[in-house]
């Protein structure tokens, strides 16, 4: 019936359009690769792929080869970058504080990837530590996250490793002496709902579906309490912020559905708050016996903030809050009286402060203008009308505040120079796209005259809804102060200005982030920040469609490209709905299997299907083996397909500006995709991967080779402290020869 129905629903399309033939025969072809597969044929074109995977990983191993031998030219310079990156560490380091989780006179809390214990009245000496991963065989995993029991007898611990992204719950028995009780396999996400009642979640095979319930009276009771049908939805679990109760999310790319379970009473059968409505996204907090729901429901696609009561339907939703338009939603946090959202509105971070009693916003407040980052520090105690956060930036350290409701201030706790907002500035614009829409601009460097001649690296991602990740990073600061520009660009498909800014960027229309994006790299030139070429673009994962589009339609545009575990094969994947995400994503990308227009939507973008015979720009591709989110035979046959384009051109091209660019292709072992660490995991994974090993180090050291490459007399711009990097170098490399 299925192949039946397939055959019928191309029929239907190539009798529309005769031109839609070789489109409705790929179609066929990849649906009749996958019902041999399933039928087991074996004579089947996917067999005869599967039995020519031998000539992939001679390729694979090819490009390792190729990466070996390219990498040895910049290992003295990837040796004084790392250096820098060290200095500037020290110079500015994370000042996050330490999660410590409060229960009583005890205290929990990470260090050193172990897990302590500490009495308030007795202080430091009473400290303890309760669980190191080498405890249970998993040295080379990370504490990810620590949920203690409402009676403090057991913890539940997350540790990650570098190989895939499911982790591993560790259960602790705490009392008295620490005791490890069990192991949970592939967990996204779990709570404690009683001292002795663990809920927790099972993703497998990037799909999480499940909710389960342990007892640790009986450890061997083991309940399912939820099963999401819909291969769509994904399912994580979160307690509110006053402990009533335990939220079971189900949520796909436009659609929510959430269900309640009394703390009190864990066994019985959750309730629905509402079914789900294609399209309206919403997410439960509990206070003082009301649900306070963020939602899209309503006359706008843009979030709100509504009250009702508990066991209610959709017309007792009350709403007290509206996000203005072109604003987007960050967070919120639930205090005792009072509701704050943090939000951007025209790339600017705000915060509003909602009264619960009198249901109207009471304070409105603008953090400082170089902050381009917002993240909110420990939740804050039960009953205060007092929060902590930290403002930062890609070239500002985090700086922690504390805000008090009822003075309506807001004052800076750690030690914070001015002399960086001095120096370094931050500057945000707007750029006319093809279609007249203004796309936002970030961008940020050092004052100082010649920025016409400075190099600049462009940052984008452009999908899914979510904002550029604006953090601080050291390897960003280094950048800026050796004379480099910053740029960010807030293109549709993302979420900087909301979730209309998203709509307009997705399905058929995800040609305006393309647009978006070549738009403001130009204004950005116009402007006399740097020129192409000396500009380079720097994207990860569905941030690589973008990024590779423009690499085939406007090459000249910049010089290089660096790419993270890169989405470059939408169309191939989106045709194969074995792959896990495929069905999931349809609501980004399309489903080109029986939509025609959006199979030609994604052939015009695809940048697998766009390479051809030109002038590429260098780029560098980093992908990870065991990916399972973007695989890696994709990947290898992307490059494949790029370096035939390339030498193609270059051997047939007479043109006199004609060159031959630098593809590169780093090989990791593991599965975690664009896997962001913080400083001291990343230094932790340097040792376990070796050389380069850090991409931060990767990054900067491939990006001066790939705009200034050795055979060029150019110098690398301004000075590093003393001396500039290509001054180290060039001393470094004098000192080699004369001891030869």
């Amino acid at each position: 019936m299925k192949v039946k129905f397939f055959v019928q629903a191309i029929s239907r399309l190539v009798g529309q359009d005769i031109s839609a033939l070789k489109t409705a025969r790929r179609m066929l072809c990849a649906f009749s690769w996958r019902y041999d597969l399933t039928h087991g044929n074996t004579d089947s074109p996917k067999n005869r792929l599967v039995r020519g995977m031998c000539s992939w990983q001679s390729f694979l191993d090819a490009e390792r080869r190729h990466w070996q031998t390219s990498s040895v030219f910049y290992k003295d310079l990837a040796a004084v970058l790392n250096k820098c990156l060290y200095e500037i560490h020290n110079s500015y380091p994370i000042r996050r504080e330490r999660e410590m989780i409060s229960r009583g006179d005890y205290m929990y809390f990470a260090e050193d990837n172990c897990i302590y214990r500490l009495r308030k009245s007795i202080g430091e000496t009473s400290q303890e530590v309760l669980f190191c991963p080498e405890d249970v065989g998993l040295q080379d995993h990370l504490i990810q996250r620590i949920r203690v029991s409402l009676g403090q007898s057991f913890l539940a611990i997350a540790l990650k490793g570098y190989e895939r992204e499911e982790s591993v719950c560790i259960v602790v028995k705490s009392e008295d002496v620490a005791e490890i009780v069990c192991s949970i396999p592939n967990v996204f996400s779990f709570e404690w709902v009683t001292d002795r009642v663990l809920f927790h979640t099972k993703q497998e095979n990037l799909q999480c579906h499940c909710v389960y319930a342990t007892d640790f009276s009986n450890p061997s009771d083991t309940k399912l309490v939820y099963t999401e049908q819909d291969d769509s939805f994904f399912v994580d679990i979160y307690c509110t912020r006053d402990g009533r109760f335990l939220t079971i999310n189900s949520n796909s790319k436009t659609t929510s559905e959430v269900w309640l379970i009394d703390c009190s009473y864990p066994f019985k059968p959750p309730t629905l708050v509402h079914p789900r409505m294609p399209g309206i996204v919403y997410h439960v907090e509990h206070s003082n016996g009301y649900l306070y729901i963020l939602t899209t429901y309503g006359d706008t696609a843009e979030y709100k903030l509504v009250k009702a009561p508990l066991n209610s339907g959709i017309q007792h939703w009350k709403p007290i809050y509206q996000m203005q338009a072109e604003s987007r939603l960050l967070d919120m946090e639930m205090l005792k009286d009072h509701c704050a959202v943090f939000l951007r509105h025209h790339n600017e971070l705000y915060m509003d402060v909602t009264s619960l009693s009198s249901e109207s916003v009471i304070h409105s407040l603008k953090f400082p203008e170089w902050a381009c980052a917002l993240q909110p520090a420990l939740r804050p105690e039960e009953n205060t009308n007092h929060l902590r956060l930290y403002l930062e930036s890609p070239i500002h350290q985090p700086v922690m505040f504390d805000y008090s409701v009822l003075a309506n201030r807001l004052s800076e706790v750690t030690d914070h120079s001015s002399e960086e907002n001095e120096t370094c500035r931050v500057v945000r614009m707007k750029a006319k796209s093809k279609d007249g829409t203004l796309v936002p601009v970030t961008v940020l460097y050092e004052v100082g005259g010649g920025l016409r001649h400075r190099p600049l690296l462009v940052h984008v991602y452009g999908a899914y809804g979510m904002d550029l990740n604006m953090s601080f990073k050291a390897e960003k600061r280094m950048l800026v102060e050796d004379g480099w520009i910053l740029a960010y660009c807030h293109v549709r498909g993302g979420g900087e200005l909301g979730c209309e800014w998203h709509k307009q960027g997705i399905l058929d229309k995800k040609r305006n982030g393309l647009d978006d994006l070549q738009a403001c790299i130009t204004y950005i030139h116009d402007l006399g920040f740097s020129q192409p070429y000396r500009t380079a673009l720097e994207a990860a994962s569905a941030g690589g469609v973008l990024a590779g589009a423009l690499y085939n339609s406007t090459p000249w545009l910049f010089q290089a490209m660096i790419l993270e575990a890169p989405f470059m094969d939408v169309l191939n994947t989106m045709l194969d709905t074995l792959l896990p995400l495929t069905v999931e994503e349809q609501e980004e990308w399309g489903n080109p299997l029986l939509n025609m227009q959006h199979y030609r939507s994604i052939e015009a973008y695809c940048p697998y299907e766009n390479i051809k015979p030109q002038n590429y720009p260098s780029v560098l591709i980093t992908a990870y083996e065991n990916d399972q989110r973007v695989p890696l035979h994709g990947l290898l046959r992307y490059v494949k397909k790029l370096r035939t384009a390339a030498v193609h051109y270059f051997q047939s091209s007479t043109l006199p500006d004609r060159k031959m660019p630098n593809i590169l292709l780093d090989v990791r072992p593991g599965g975690s995709h664009c896997d962001s660490l913080s400083w001291e995991d990343s230094l932790q994974k340097v040792e376990l991967v070796c050389f380069p090993g850090l991409n931060t180090v990767l990054l900067c050291s491939t990006l001066y080779p790939l705009l200034y490459p050795v055979s060029s007399c150019a110098v690398y711009p301004r000075k590093f402290q003393k001396e500039s990097i290509r001054q180290v170098l060039m001393l470094e490399t004098q000192g080699k020869n004369s001891t030869e």
